[in-house]
């Protein structure tokens, strides 16, 4: 059943009613001065127009219940002696966030020029979206804060990712009812069905329902509170309602409500740590329903703003040029009283600080929001345990992932007691070859089980669910609060949380900058399944475009790797999972693929990012190259070795290079990435003048923006996706797209000066050899013998 707080008696004194209230409205004031004050923090003068800030930025809306919610949580910290974390969904209330921070004192700390008195004021209230100072949104600057205020839809999956294998945290999480419309809100909501109540902290929901967005009403607040109650039953919670205008009203049906839902959660973790209940609980959820903008303005120009769409952002405008406005903005600031909030030299009186949690129990100053903090070394193991021999190149094969897998097994298994690592991934961790780890974990989950499921663990550290954005967002959260972890996914669909890496990546290069964050485990990816081997899923299933995506973002940040055997993605990978503060992106085949380097050759030749393989090409030492095959990617690479095979048989007198890219950004200048090549080592690699063919994994139009500068950039000719597939063979993927072995020899002829009449008789048979594989594959539904059974003889 719901529990209506208007129906229960309040649990609240009155000396503690005054102090929260006092507390709150002291919040409410620093919001608003933010908005709109340059000087004169306290009033100490009538308000005057050169007081008000040229530009009015940042979102009054939300900021009151948001300011309600931190009040209250302070008080059942402080009570409770909680280890509390708070996700603040609505973004778009960084004002209520900053100034809670600053009253609990977490803010000076961290930013000791912004004093808790007067001129601490002044310059808290400057800085807010101000050239030079803090963005209007709760972001990274902001002490307490592992959520970006634009991310709307993340803050549910961010508070569950925090919370696995937390124990001993309370995560809370506030829902906008805006947010709380968004594709991954929804999906996050089921993420209570993989929380385990002995091992992982507990989440508690706080949907903020003030009924309307930037211009429109929000569908949570319009319907029948009978129905939003089967919505979030359904979803596995049971709902506690606070609603109200009347603050003395809502405080105490805060205070009730908070009391209601600590007390639910410590009796389900009791039930599950003291007396091995297996059964899901149901855990609470807080429906908060207050006015957008309560307590702002009533009316402006004779139409109503406070509770309406109107008070989202800046509800007095014009408060420069129009002295009503300014008369209204002095009146709505000296309606919270801030002589009975702050003395006279502007530090908050005890009233205010009464319901402050102390040290590390403040939201503002957990560990838990700097997560690098309590990061500790993820044990890795020696990788030639695990490494494939190799006496030469292309004699055997191995499933690249596959060989990972194991890796990650004994990751898992070595992390047992800490729990400080997961895997992530919609529903492919078997699919993807890395189900080795299922020997040291299982799946989390704590749904039904049935006899024919296997590797279901209600305490498992493998999280699989069919989103996309659950699994990003769950492990956004475990990382930011201190863990590791890699998210396996095939590659295709990794587009579908572009939005949200992008606000990582923003998130990364802005802690960068502030000394007080301490750096976090990297965010991985592991893309497989990729584009050139989707044999049961076809042209739906085929898009490389993400790594196009992370590679606009900040050079400072992203790293994207393309490892062309097992050994050298074993290197890769250990290479990113030691890594901090980067988003690594792994694209690797999990298909059988030949191996090439023995683990000390991946290791040198991972650490070089690209490099030239003697072994494969033609070179003798004695002049320059006639041509350069270059290869990024498994399947390019076996492509380009198989057209050097060639060209070796059928033009022996041709100096080939063959040249591996591992690090797709050596391919940058120096000056634009810090794994980019100075003009020296690219023309030297690459040669200045000579011919380039260059077989890319991916949209081959990257290749070209990432070298256009390059002295031989015209003399480039990249081969990779053409956006033409179906479900056909593996050689017909490449033949499709002109990236097979037979397309790049002829590549090599159109190319080379003097080969185009020399070896014409050479481009005719390998012209002929495609005409040859496209008429066996619709006989035989198989590749050709030469191809399926190709091996490299060097």
């Amino acid at each position: 059943m719901s529990v209506d707080t208007r129906q229960e008696s309040a649990t609240l004194t009155d000396d503690e009613l005054r102090t929260l209230d006092a507390h709150w409205r002291a919040a409410n004031y620093l919001a608003v001065g933010q908005i709109y004050l340059m000087a004169n923090p306290l009033l100490a003068e009538p308000l005057r127009a050169e007081h008000i800030k040229p530009r009015l930025l940042g979102h009054w809306g939300t900021s009151p219940g948001l300011n309600l919610v931190y009040t209250h949580l302070n008080r059942v910290i402080r009570t409770r002696d909680l280890n509390a974390l708070c996700i603040w969904g609505p973004g778009h209330g960084g004002p209520a966030v900053v100034a809670n921070s600053w009253l609990e004192g977490s803010y000076s700390e961290t930013y000791p020029d912004i004093t808790r008195d007067a001129t601490g004021m002044a310059r808290l209230f400057r800085q807010f979206s101000f050239p030079g100072g803090v963005p209007s949104h709760v972001a990274p600057e902001t002490p307490g804060s592992i959520h970006e205020g634009g991310e709307l839809g993340y803050a549910l999956s961010h508070a569950y990712g925090a919370a696995f294998d937390n124990p001993d945290l309370l995560v809370t999480c506030v829902i906008g009812d805006g947010e709380a419309e968004t594709g991954p809100m929804a999906t996050s909501w089921h993420s209570n069905k993989f929380l385990d109540p002995r091992n992982d902290g507990a989440v508690l929901p706080i949907l903020h329902l003030n009924g309307y967005k930037i211009a429109n009403p929000t569908v949570l607040a319009r319907i029948p509170e009978s129905e939003l109650d089967e919505l979030l039953r359904g979803y596995g919670h049971d709902p506690i309602h606070v609603t109200g205008d009347d603050p003395d009203t809502v405080h105490r049906g805060m205070a009730r409500a908070l009391d209601t839902a600590v007390d639910r959660i410590a009796r389900i973790q009791r039930a599950a740590r003291e007396e091995n209940a297996t059964e899901r609980p149901r855990w609470p959820v807080i429906v908060l329903r207050t006015p957008k903008g309560w307590t702002g303005p009533a009316t402006v120009d004779g139409v109503p703003v406070e509770g309406t769409w109107r008070a989202h952002q800046v509800p007095l405008a014009g408060v420069r040029e129009n002295p009503e406005h300014l008369r209204l903005l002095e009146a709505w600031l000296r309606s919270y009283r801030p002589e009975e909030l702050f003395d006279e030299h502007g530090r908050p009186r005890p009233d205010v600080l009464a319901c402050l949690p102390t040290g590390a129990r403040r939201l503002g100053a957990t560990p838990h929001a700097n997560g690098g903090l309590l990061l500790r070394e993820l044990p890795l193991p020696a990788l030639d345990t695990y490494a494939v021999p190799v006496e030469k190149p292309g004699l055997t094969l191995h499933e690249p992932t596959r060989v990972l897998g194991e890796v990650l097994q004994h990751v898992m298994a070595s992390t047992a007691e800490r729990r400080d690592f997961r895997l992530v991934g919609p529903d492919e961790t078997a699919s993807n070859r890395l189900d080795a780890v299922y020997a040291a974990t299982g799946k989390a989950w704590q749904g039904l089980t049935l006899d024919v499921d296997e590797h279901l663990d209600p305490h498992g550290r493998v999280v699989e669910m069919l989103s996309e954005h659950t699994c990003q967002g769950w492990l956004e959260g475990y990382l930011l609060t201190g863990r590791h972890g890699l998210f396996s996914c095939y590659e295709a669909f990794t587009h579908i949380v572009d939005s949200m890496v992008n606000q990582h990546i923003k998130w990364l290069r802005v802690t960068r900058r502030l000394p007080w964050r301490a750096p976090i485990a990297s965010l991985n990816y592991l893309l497989t399944s990729h584009v050139w081997r989707q044999d049961h899923n076809g042209f739906s299933h085929q898009d490389p475009g993400f790594v196009d995506h992370v590679l606009n973002k900040s050079p400072e940040v992203v790293r994207v790797y393309f490892p062309p055997d097992a050994n050298t993605l074993l290197s890769v990978a250990d290479h990113a999972l030691r890594s901090r503060d980067y988003v690594n992106v792994i694209v690797a085949g999990k298909q059988p693929c030949f191996d090439w380097l023995s683990m000390d050759q991946a290791r040198v030749h991972c650490a070089r990012g690209a490099g030239i393989w003697e072994w494969a090409g033609t070179e003798d030492g004695t002049r320059e190259p006639d041509v350069v095959l270059a290869c990024a990617g498994d399947v390019p690479t076996q492509e380009v070795l198989a057209a050097a095979q060639l060209l070796r048989r059928h033009l022996p007198e041709l100096a080939v290079r063959v040249v591996n890219v591992v690090d797709i950004a050596r391919l940058l200048p120096s000056e634009e990435h810090p794994h980019g090549m100075n003009d020296f080592e690219f023309d030297g690699l690459f040669t200045p003048d000579r011919p380039i063919v260059f077989a890319y994994h991916g949209y081959p139009w990257l290749i070209h923006r990432l070298a256009y500068r390059r002295s031989g950039h015209h003399h480039m000719h990249v081969r990779g996706y053409k956006e033409i597939g179906t479900t056909t063979t593996p050689f017909d993927m490449v033949v499709s797209n002109d990236l097979d072995r037979y397309r790049l020899v002829m590549d090599v002829i159109d190319r080379v000066p003097g080969l185009a009449v020399r070896a014409a008789g050479v481009r005719q048979r390998m012209e002929d050899a495609r005409q040859r594989h496209h008429e066996w594959i619709r006989e035989h539904g198989v590749d050709l013998p030469e191809v399926a059974e190709w091996a490299w003889e060097g």
